[in-house]
């Protein structure tokens, strides 16, 4: 179990959620994008990696067609990907929850027991130069949307790995002993 629980101070390794509503656009976009970035420019860092909706919609289904597409454009690949809702436990389970807009934040913070609101916070506060504060839902507009996120999620998805870094170097360091 992760000794430190506050949203500015965290031990390792890291287990971090990434949430929207269906989990078959933005939030299995996150999950693909961050993993890949962490596992090229930080695999030093213990990461644990998932995502999830609020909403039950699309259980096990793959993510969408269009996000599938734009994303192994630019090579991520998101074929072992199936959605989930967020469950009770996972409020215990992951160290910080990312929401893609303030509808599932608010969604997830009312859900949550009191001492994991802390925990909770929009993906984009690692993205500062974004001219946005939400990763818009690109399901029902056209092509352009699903590029949009992957546009937005890689750069918090980089802010967010800088920040995680900086929290290594503070943080005690927990990774399992070598073999």
């Amino acid at each position: 179990m992760v000794a430190s629980r506050s949203a500015t101070t965290y031990d390792f390794p890291m287990k971090i959620l990434f949430v929207c509503l269906g989990n078959i656009c933005r939030s299995p976009t996150a999950e693909v994008v961050f993993r890949e970035i962490a596992a090229r420019d930080a695999p030093d860092l213990a990461l644990e990696i998932e995502s999830a909706g609020t909403a039950a919609y699309h259980v096990g289904a793959p993510p969408d067609t269009r996000t599938r597409q734009a994303a192994l454009r630019r090579g991520y690949d998101m074929s072992a990907l199936r959605a989930r809702v967020v469950e009770p436990q996972d409020f215990r389970r992951f160290d910080l929850i990312l929401a893609m807009d303030r509808q599932n934040l608010n969604a997830l913070q009312q859900r949550a027991p009191a001492t994991a609101r802390d925990r909770i916070r929009l993906f984009l506060e690692f993205a500062p130069d974004a001219d946005v504060t939400e990763v818009p839902d690109p399901y029902y507009g056209g092509p352009n949307g699903f590029e949009e996120v992957l546009d937005l999620v890689e750069a918090a998805a980089r802010g967010l790995l800088q920040h995680l870094r900086s929290e290594s170097r503070r943080s005690t360091w927990n990774s399992p002993p070598a073999p």
